[in-house]
């Protein structure tokens, strides 16, 4: 019983991303979302020239804080229905509302056949796909232990990827006011190109932004390293 009700949480339908429930999410993102931002927040947008007229793409931002998503979609101006743990929507708490906003359930360790079919059905709609490669929240200023299962979705569904960088909410819940925040919008990432080459795309430009430690870049390197001395052996 237990498994189906989470099951549940992975799969939606394009009929799911309807007018009421984009009206809802225009309510809170306009009514709700950004008072609060304008109010607590110094928020500057940077790069929305670089976001494409396509519908069928999928927003890849880094994870800092709870206030990621309300964040990207201020910055992209778009309902954006956000690939989540499981775990977010057995807390009764958070359920009601991010069901609401339109986020369905992936199972991180593995992600069920729903989940691949529910990313599908959004790109039917209006609203954009938001994935998070680091998986959960990281405030430790460095990338790694990237999820590589992004590039597999974005493949399966031949969409490109757009890269957002959040910069500045590491440390948002200590400060009551002031805090400076900078979303940086990059340049789409094909799927085109191999798996390696995208996920070191997307480090290199949220690195970049943000200024956090490229960790990806030394495993690349080490692995490189394990692989010559194998074929030298």
């Amino acid at each position: 019983m237990e498994e189906n009700k989470e099951r549940n949480y992975a799969k939606r339908t394009a009929k799911d991303y309807h007018i009421f429930r984009t009206i809802f999410y225009y309510f809170i993102l306009y009514v709700v979302v950004y008072p609060y931002i304008m109010w607590f927040y110094k928020v500057k947008i940077i790069g929305r020239k670089n976001l494409p007229k396509k519908r069928n793409i999928l927003y890849v931002p880094n994870h800092v804080s709870e206030m990621d998503p309300p964040m990207v979609a201020y910055a992209v101006r778009r309902p954006i229905a956000f690939m989540a743990k499981k775990e977010l929507f057995e807390d009764d708490k958070r359920s009601w509302l991010i069901k609401r906003l339109g986020a369905f359930a992936v199972n991180r360790e593995k992600p069920e056949i729903a989940t691949f079919k529910t990313s599908k059905e959004v790109l039917k709609t209006s609203w954009g796909l938001g994935i998070f490669p680091q998986g959960g929240t990281r405030k430790n200023r460095k990338i790694e232990d990237i999820h590589k299962g992004f590039v597999m979705f974005a493949k399966s569904m031949k969409a490109d990827m757009v890269p957002i960088s959040v910069c500045g909410m590491e440390e948002y819940s200590k400060t009551f006011r002031g805090r400076d925040v900078k979303i940086v919008i990059g340049e789409p990432i094909s799927y085109k190109l191999d798996e390696d080459k995208i996920v070191q795309q997307w480090c290199s430009e949220i690195c970049k932004n943000t200024g956090y430690e490229n960790c990806m870049l030394e495993t690349n390197k080490n692995n490189e390293q394990i692989q010559k001395e194998v074929v030298n052996e």
